[in-house]
C-alpha cells in the first residue's frame, strides 16, 4: 500500500516538474511572435506590446512563466 502510494507521488511530482519546463520554453517563443508581429509598427498598440514583451521576459527569467505566458497570451490578442 505504501508503495504504490509512493508511486503515485512520484509520478505526480514528475508531471509537475515536466509541466513547468514546458512553460519556461513557452515564454520565449511567445515574446518572439509578438515582436515578430509588431515588425515596424509604429502605432501605439504596437508600442504597448514592445514595453509589454520586455515584462513578459522579465517575468519568465524571474521564474514567473505562467504569468509571463497570460500576459503574452493577451498582448497577441491586442495585435490581432
Amino acid at each position: 500500500m505504501h508503495r504504490a502510494l509512493l508511486s503515485v507521488l512520484v509520478a505526480a511530482l514528475v508531471v509537475v516538474a515536466v509541466a513547468g519546463q514546458a512553460l519556461a520554453f513557452q515564454c520565449p517563443k511567445l515574446a518572439a511572435q509578438i515582436n515578430a508581429a509588431v515588425g515596424n509598427r509604429a502605432d501605439a498598440t504596437a508600442a504597448d506590446a514592445k514595453e509589454k514583451v520586455q515584462t513578459v521576459m522579465q517575468l519568465h527569467g524571474g521564474g514567473k512563466h505562467a504569468d509571463a505566458e497570460k500576459l503574452a497570451k493577451e498582448v497577441i490578442e491586442k495585435l490581432k
